[in-house]
């Protein structure tokens, strides 16, 4: 069974966040930091800043748009919460 994550990247020269799901959170990262995704390819270096497991693909799908909803105030109250799998900024 295929495990499923919703992630939450912070660029470390922009200060910006961009959220997203995935079955494979270092290939993930991998191309944020790389240059292969275009919205994140010149906003970099980006860093983990939330990581949330997900059973199925439509849990993810569900969390994912919640994530995208949520403004910068909210997303920073998120990344310190409890249920967070990675405990730091």
């Amino acid at each position: 069974m295929e495990n499923y994550f919703v992630y939450i990247l912070k660029s470390q020269s922009s200060n910006v966040y961009y959220k997203g799901f995935t079955t494979c959170i270092e290939r993930r990262l991998f191309e944020h930091n790389n240059g292969k995704t275009r919205y994140s390819s010149n906003k970099g270096p980006w860093s983990l800043v939330f990581l949330e497991k997900l059973e199925t693909k439509k849990e993810a799908l569900i969390t994912e748009k919640k994530l995208k909803r949520l403004n910068h105030d909210n997303i920073e109250k998120l990344i310190t919460s409890p249920r967070n799998i990675i405990c730091s900024k």
